[in-house]
């Protein structure tokens, strides 16, 4: 049996803390579910593709991945797009898209209810 690994990047971990608390407190399941999506092993955080962001995204949505934005694809609508990561190539598209990247804190500060966002895995 083995013992559960503790996190070590400190960003991670005040994230997962942050999304907790913002669940517990305003009772919105999306936060705790981004939560224990982000607690799992890193090799099981999401990498998703701008094309797949593209095929399953409509003009002006909000798209949430808990893990990193990676550059394969093209982008053809404006979207806004939080992630944990972002390689530079997806950061680049977006932007050339007229969309917007933010990170996850970011999305949780604008939008403490959760409304209106697509978790992409």
């Amino acid at each position: 049996m083995t013992g559960r690994v503790k996190k070590t990047n400190p960003r991670l971990t005040s994230l997962i803390t942050t999304l907790k608390d913002a669940s517990r407190t305003g009772e919105v399941k999306i936060w705790r579910d981004i939560a224990n999506r982000l607690e799992a092993s890193t090799s099981a955080h999401a990498e998703v593709n701008i094309s797949k962001i593209n095929r399953y995204a409509a003009e002006g949505e909000t798209i949430l991945v808990p893990g990193k934005v990676l550059g394969s694809g093209m982008l053809n609508q404006s979207v806004r797009v939080a992630a944990l990561n972002f390689s530079e190539s997806a950061v680049s598209k977006i932007a050339k898209a007229q969309g917007t990247c933010m990170t996850i804190e970011e999305l949780l500060a604008n939008n403490p209810k959760g409304s209106r966002v697509r978790i992409l895995r």
